[in-house]
């Protein structure tokens, strides 16, 4: 984090990251902090980029996405126009949840979250599509032990 961020500022990302539901004046109380401090200060951190929006958390069983999926892709090319052309069609699989250009035997690694087996082969056949890939190699998760953990603070 900036050195502009002192330990308030990383209770309230804290306090954040845990209930992001919680209002400007429990935030302030649960700090023991002014509303008006508590309120300048998160518009300080969504300036900065700190904050990022609010999102809610959501149980995925519960609507039947069962399946979790992470794809690690190798290519051969490295060109500016196809990494440009291979991000823009990733990123139009709503099922990806998660992309990371990465270090190692692979370039890639996706999260894909979807109902079951042949919900996945559907991403996978609109994922091959789209752009030449050397290598797709697709492990798929038996248990999810923690997921969307916060941030460590």
């Amino acid at each position: 984090m900036s050195s502009k961020i002192d330990q308030i500022d990383r209770a309230l990302v804290k306090a954040l990251q845990s209930d992001a539901s919680l209002s400007q004046r429990e935030l302030a109380d649960r700090l023991n902090l002014s509303q008006n401090t508590c309120w300048r200060r998160l518009r300080a951190l969504d300036e900065q980029g700190v904050l990022q929006g609010s999102t809610a958390r959501i149980d995925r069983k519960a609507l039947g996405l069962d399946l979790v999926v992470f794809v690690m892709l190798r290519t051969r090319h490295h060109s500016v126009d196809w990494l440009a052309q291979f991000r823009r069609h990733v990123l139009t699989i709503p099922e990806v949840v998660d992309f990371h250009r990465i270090g190692g035997d692979y370039d890639y690694q996706l999260k894909v979250v979807t109902e079951d087996m042949p919900s996945y082969d559907r991403v996978y056949q609109r994922l091959i599509a789209g752009v030449e890939l050397d290598s797709v190699t697709s492990y798929f998760a038996m248990e999810t032990i923690a997921e969307g953990r916060p941030l460590p603070l």
